[in-house]
């Protein structure tokens, strides 16, 4: 069994109890809500106090809360995350349908993100305190200040409407078309990825200058080597490593910054799927979204912790 497989499975069984702390999190603020299962299941229906009480006893909701925990958690082992109040079908349907466009959404902005980052970030370092440096240092920084959704009101402004360039909102599968995907895509994956490509080039020029400033570098150079080697091969290798710690808590942020920008450019993924259950009252549909998102969370930072022991012998190494 290799270095890096004993570290994975360590990573993995530590997983367990951060995903049960959470299943804990969302079970009680969804039971301690305003939000009443029985009177979400019959809106609109006038049900009788006997109808509400008889709905309580029939799933659950008169017990103990700690069986009703056990039951939430043994209900998710078995896929199973409930039943729309709203659409009587299985919350889990409705995940899986939402959920691929979250996705594409996602690890579009991300693939966007690390790109401009690692072009931004590198330049800068290489051009240190002189006139590229200081203009991607601007237009990071203000990448930093402005929010997605206010990006997001811009492009649908000045590139759908104005010029006309990309389409205000709406999905086209790609499987239907490549090019139509791109269209509908492309707005919403930059509005999501400009504020995370703006930390990140920080992150990474700050990261790159240290290792240009070794000794290593200058005796790789020295020797004779070209440069654009020397940092290809050598720092970017080394300097990657704390941009990918602060990549693994910007997939968080992408994930949860979907749930806005899908709303805005009406995509109907997770994040309008959560809006419109807490608009329409649904809860099963909301503690499914937030489980799911969750899950995701963790999946993608165990994905991290791998890169980032892969990236650094030096720590898998001390790991072992």
């Amino acid at each position: 069994m290799t270095a890096v497989l004993r570290i994975l499975l360590r990573r993995v069984a530590l997983l367990v109890p951060l995903m049960l702390g959470i299943v804990l999190f969302v079970f009680l603020v969804m039971r301690f809500s305003d939000v009443d299962p029985a009177s979400a299941f019959f809106q609109g229906a006038n049900p009788t106090p006997q109808q509400l009480h008889d709905f309580r006893e029939e799933h659950g909701l008169l017990d103990p809360l700690p069986v009703r925990y056990a039951d939430f958690v043994a209900a998710l082992l078995h896929g199973d995350l409930g039943t729309s109040a709203l659409t009587r079908a299985p919350v889990i349907d409705q995940v899986t349908t939402a959920l691929p466009l979250t996705l594409q959404l996602t690890f579009l902005g991300l693939g966007i993100a690390v790109v401009l980052s690692l072009v931004g970030g590198v330049t800068a370092a290489i051009y240190r305190d002189r006139l590229p440096d200081q203009i991607i240092r601007v237009v990071s920084l203000t990448g930093v200040a402005a929010p997605g959704f206010w990006l997001a009101l811009l492009m649908i402004q000045y590139l759908a409407v104005d010029l006309g360039w990309f389409p205000t909102g709406g999905y086209i599968n790609p499987a239907d078309s490549v090019t139509g995907w791109l269209r509908t895509m492309t707005l919403p994956a930059l509005a999501l990825s400009l504020p995370v490509a703006a930390q990140l080039t920080r992150i990474v020029r700050t990261a790159v200058v240290e290792e240009l400033d070794k000794d290593y570098v200058r005796t790789a150079i020295g020797s004779g080597l070209p440069p654009r080697v020397v940092v290809g091969r050598n720092v970017l290798r080394n300097a990657l490593i704390n941009p990918l710690t602060v990549l693994g808590l910007r997939v968080g942020y992408l994930l949860g910054g979907a749930v806005v920008i899908e709303t805005i450019f009406s995509l109907p993924g997770m994040g309008k799927l959560m809006i419109d259950a807490v608009k329409n009252g649904d809860p099963a549909v909301v503690q499914g979204v937030v489980l799911t998102t969750a899950a995701g969370f963790v999946v993608v930072n165990l994905v991290i912790d791998v890169l980032y022991l892969l990236v650094n012998p030096r720590l898998r190494d001390a790991t072992t």
